[in-house]
């Protein structure tokens, strides 16, 4: 049986359905939630970059990342506490998304990942890429795709 969920959040337009199914869903099942954002790492330097130019950018990024997870993860967290649904959240940061996903809901024990996708077409895909096939592609977890 499936009792702990593992949600990958963006911050797009379909993180609150995301959220709000996988609640439903865990709370159907008994199960927990695992709330997950990976934010990008800072970009490296270019050539004529002064170091302390970029020290500050690096600065600048964290804090937005950082409180972009923040927001997005509390915001999960009080929608679990309301639907009385156990919550836990995680934060990376990594330029290797879909990998991260993996090996999160791998570490968490997850038994499930819950996804949602945009539902694009081949074209699409090939100009944007496909975070959720990829993870179908990595990971031996159960995932249910949501569109």
């Amino acid at each position: 049986m499936y009792r702990n969920l593992f949600v990958p959040l963006d911050g797009g337009p379909l993180t609150d359905k995301a959220m709000t199914e996988s609640l439903k869903l865990a709370r159907q099942l008994g199960a927990g939630v695992v709330g997950f954002v990976a934010e990008p790492e800072a970009p490296l330097p270019s050539v004529n970059t002064r170091l302390d130019e970029y020290y500050d950018k690096v600065e600048r990024h964290t804090v937005v990342t950082d409180t972009h997870a923040r927001l997005l993860l509390t915001r999960f967290e009080l929608l679990a506490a309301e639907a009385q649904v156990p919550f836990k959240a995680l934060h990376v940061t990594s330029d290797r998304i879909e990998e991260s996903i993996v090996e999160e809901a791998e570490r968490s024990e997850a038994d499930m990942i819950v996804m949602v996708t945009h539902g694009r077409s081949t074209v699409g895909e090939w100009i944007y890429g496909s975070h959720t096939k990829k993870v179908l592609s990595l990971s031996r977890l159960p995932l249910l795709v949501l569109h």
